[in-house]
């Protein structure tokens, strides 16, 4: 059972080998204006940390392009609806789907959220479900995606050549539950876990632990417990929160012509 005190040993250890322990923050599944929208970007402001979102170009409300100063925008696919088959997990990109319906879709989505957010929107695809399926991964370089990301620690730094990875590891929301916030030992133990990881070299050490949240689905209990998290968190010398464009250019490889825009 993971503590409070369990974790800030780990961070302690972090310190005492003068390692930076990175954390990023992305958040999926915005569409439009809402009080929770509105909550989360307090929040980012209380702890004026970076954050990234997710959006869902296809139901995009027009009056987001003014509502989302100094976060960066992702694409959450297009319009996050299930193509799978029946019994088969959830994905807008199975390996079922005709491959050119997608790719045209992912362009259009695109389009519509680089003409709205301009150098705020980095061409990377996070997947509905965090699911894609591999076949469809190398066409995104040629319609101009340079990275994907999905949850769970990525097992190499690029998914295929040209599309980076930075990923997720740490989500409150009890999804198989009851969708409000796991117990507290589980969220710290995700945090835990991936960092140990990353300092014993058990998983990439450059990928920065990633927080996954879901503003329009937080009840009191997910807002509280994620205060708590980042406050700890903030508070840790060791800790540094960092935008997604410098999780990318951690990545030595990266190719040179990609430039993305920094966040003011």
């Amino acid at each position: 059972m993971t503590d409070w005190a369990e974790l800030e040993q780990e961070l302690d250890i972090w310190r005492s080998e003068n390692r930076i322990a990175t954390f990023w923050w992305r958040d999926d599944d915005l569409v439009a204006p809402t009080p929770a929208l509105g909550r989360l970007l307090q929040l980012r402001q209380h702890f004026d940390i970076p954050l990234s979102i997710a959006i869902i170009p296809n139901s995009t409300d027009s009056s987001l392009a003014h509502e989302l100063d100094n976060c960066s925008v992702l694409q959450h696919g297009f319009q996050h609806k299930n193509y799978a088959a029946a019994g088969m997990k959830k994905s807008e990109f199975p390996d079922t789907r005709p491959l050119a319906e997608a790719l045209e879709e992912l362009v259009e989505g695109k389009n519509t959220l680089s003409a709205m957010f301009g150098d705020q929107f980095l061409p990377i695809l996070v997947p509905p479900w965090n699911r894609i399926d591999e076949n469809i991964v190398p066409e995104l370089v040629d319609i101009g995606f340079i990275g994907l990301s999905r949850y769970s620690a990525r097992k190499t730094v690029f998914a295929v050549p040209g599309i980076a990875q930075v990923n997720t590891h740490v989500d409150p929301i009890n999804w198989r539950g009851n969708r409000s916030t796991v117990d507290q030992n589980t969220l710290l133990e995700m945090v835990l876990v991936h960092l140990r990881a990353r300092r014993l070299n058990q998983v990439d050490a450059l990928e920065p632990t990633g927080l996954l949240t879901h503003h329009l689905v937080h009840d009191e209990d997910i807002w509280a417990e994620l205060f708590r998290l980042l406050s700890f968190l903030c508070m840790h010398p060791a800790v540094r929160w960092i935008p997604l464009q410098a999780a990318f250019a951690l990545i030595d490889a990266i190719d040179e012509d990609v430039i993305l825009p920094q966040m003011e």
